[in-house]
């Protein structure tokens, strides 16, 4: 059955990957954008997406994105104005829901967010699945853990052969890659009965760091060692962040993985080496010793 979705951030990593996946389903997706003259908004139009303007903090104009569907994705950020705005943010994605009588809401959090964990954008997420459930449109919850992605953020480390992150080397890290969690909010939608009042935290892999390094050092060609970042530097740089790696180092998400990945046996569930594949294009860019 072809299904309408609105997708909020659809120019972003995660909203993204939700568009890509759900056309690949065969529905048809309705793209919320905060500038519909970017590039990026104009990429889509041209890609058949129909895009509408839509501002997180405004309920107005999502009630309207959010009209005439079956359903819709909605993602928010403390990266831009702080945790207190991402708050806001999803009160009124939730408010919205709510006015424009939408049949399923499929709100992305974040793993372990349904407990302390005293991370300003983990308690600001949990602020937000709080709100969904006291307000009570129909709904599910997606919690991604950390993604693959991240890695391309100190990119020019990685070039020169350091994998920098705040843990020991020989600690898991729970990941996800943003198609997988694509294709699981296409089976969510597509699949509305089961999923509606459900929490589901996504991970794909588990790798450690040195497993990741190894993983690394083969795809690009160079030697890549695992190097941790002392948490007092990251803190130094956010207190936000500080506080994250503060956690994942003590407990750490807790996806059960294998519970996952056998409850949704359509989805490929991507391996660290799966993705890490994809980075060949920057191999050769580093040191050879």
């Amino acid at each position: 059955m072809t299904l309408r979705v609105t997708v909020l951030g659809a120019t972003g990593g995660q909203g993204g990957a939700v568009l890509r996946a759900l056309r690949g389903h065969g529905h048809t997706v309705r793209a919320v954008v905060r500038d519909p003259g970017s590039g990026r908004a104009r990429a889509l139009r041209e890609d058949g997406v129909e895009t509408v303007p839509g501002d997180l903090t405004d309920t107005a104009s999502l009630s309207l994105a959010f009209e005439g569907v079956d359903a819709a994705f909605a993602v928010t950020t403390p990266f831009e104005q702080g945790a207190g705005a991402e708050v806001e943010q999803g009160r009124a994605v939730v408010r919205a829901a709510v006015a424009s009588r939408l049949p399923h809401l499929v709100l992305s959090s974040v793993a372990s967010a349904d407990r302390p964990t005293g991370v300003p954008h983990f308690e600001s997420k949990r602020r937000i699945e709080e709100i969904l459930a006291a307000e009570g449109p129909p709904a599910t919850v997606v919690a991604p853990a950390y993604f693959f992605d991240n890695l391309l953020g100190d990119l020019q480390a990685l070039r020169g052969g350091l994998l920098r992150l705040p843990l020991p080397a020989d600690r898991p890290l729970q990941q996800a890659a943003r198609e997988d969690l694509g294709e699981l909010v296409a089976a969510v939608v597509g699949d509305r009965d089961r999923h509606l009042g459900r929490r589901v935290e996504v991970a794909s892999d588990a790798p450690t760091p040195a497993q990741m390094a190894a993983v690394l050092q083969e795809v690009l060609g160079i030697r890549v060692t695992p190097e941790p970042t002392p948490l007092e530097q990251v803190r130094a740089g956010s207190a936000d962040m500080g506080a994250m790696w503060d956690f994942l180092n003590r407990e750490g998400y807790s996806v059960d993985l294998a519970a996952l990945h056998r409850d949704y046996p359509g989805i490929a569930w991507t391996g660290f080496a799966d993705w890490a594949a994809g980075l060949k294009r920057y191999a050769g860019a580093g040191r050879t010793s």
